[in-house]
C-alpha cells in the first residue's frame, strides 16, 4: 500500500512536521473528484501513487494548510511550507527515538466512507510558545466557566423550594403524649416574629397573620447567611 508523508514547515516555528494522509483518503478523493462515490474499492496493493494523484495530494495539503492557518491565527500566526513527499518512512524522519512529539488525527466522512489526516510535530517545534498555548486553553476555560455559571444561575432562580416557619413549639413529657385523649389541648409558645427557613437554612425573620382566610408571612427582614456566599 503506498504511504503519503508530507513534511512542512511552520514559520517561524523551527523544525520540521509531518502531515501524513491515508492512503485509503487519497483514492476516495480521487474516485470523489472524477464522479465516483467511494463504494468500489480501489485496488492500492503493489504501486505508487501515480501523478495525477500525487497533484490531487498537493491541492488536498493547500486546502489543510489554509484551514489550520486560520485556526492558529487567534493564538500565533504560522505560515505553512510544504518541503517534499516521501513514500519510505525513514526518510520522513522529523525527530529523534527519544523526543515527544504531538499528534492530532482527524476523521474525513465523504458520505458512507471516511479516512483519516495525522499531523506530527516535535515537542521542541512548540516548545517555545507553550505559554501561549496554555494561556489560550485557560482563557477557553474561563469562557465556559462563565457560560455554565450563567445558565446555573438560571436553573437555581427558577427551582421550586419548600418556606418553612414554624408558627408555634410546645414542651411536653412522653408520659404526657401517652395519656393524651382526643379533645386535650396543648398549649403553645407563639412568638411575636417568626424565622422562615429554605432547606434548613434561614432566609428571613417574619410576622404572621391571616390573608384571604390564609395564614401568611409578612417579610420583616431578609438573612444574609455566611455559610451561602
Amino acid at each position: 500500500v503506498p504511504t503519503n508523508l508530507n513534511l512542512v514547515h511552520m514559520k517561524p516555528l523551527r523544525g520540521t512536521a509531518l502531515m501524513v494522509f491515508d492512503p485509503g483518503l487519497v483514492f476516495l478523493l480521487v474516485d470523489n473528484l472524477f464522479g465516483g462515490d467511494g463504494r468500489f474499492h480501489t485496488r492500492v496493493e503493489g504501486r505508487d501513487f501515480t501523478q495525477t494523484e500525487q497533484r490531487i495530494i498537493l491541492r488536498i495539503l493547500d486546502i489543510v494548510f489554509e484551514a489550520y492557518t486560520k485556526s492558529w491565527e487567534p493564538v500565533f500566526p504560522v505560515e505553512f511550507e510544504y518541503i517534499r513527499s516521501e513514500m519510505n518512512t525513514q526518510f520522513a524522519n522529523i525527530a529523534t527515538p527519544n523526543e515527544v512529539v504531538v499528534s492530532s488525527t482527524f476523521t474525513v466522512e465523504l458520505g458512507s466512507v471516511s479516512g483519516q489526516i495525522h499531523f506530527c510535530m516535535p515537542y521542541s517545534m512548540i516548545e517555545p510558545i507553550r505559554d501561549m498555548l496554555t494561556s489560550s486553553l485557560q482563557g477557553e476555560a474561563l469562557e465556559v466557566d462563565k457560560r455554565w455559571i450563567r445558565l446555573m444561575t438560571q436553573q437555581i432562580q427558577i427551582a421550586e423550594v419548600e418556606l418553612v416557619a414554624i408558627l408555634g413549639t410546645g414542651r411536653v413529657t412522653f408520659d404526657d403524649i401517652l395519656n393524651m385523649k382526643i379533645g386535650d389541648i396543648i398549649p403553645l409558645n407563639v412568638p411575636e416574629q417568626l424565622q422562615a427557613t429554605a432547606d434548613g437554612v434561614p432566609v428571613m425573620d417574619c410576622t404572621y397573620g391571616v390573608l384571604n382566610g390564609q395564614y401568611a408571612l409578612k417579610v420583616e427582614k431578609l438573612l444574609a447567611n455566611t455559610d451561602t456566599k
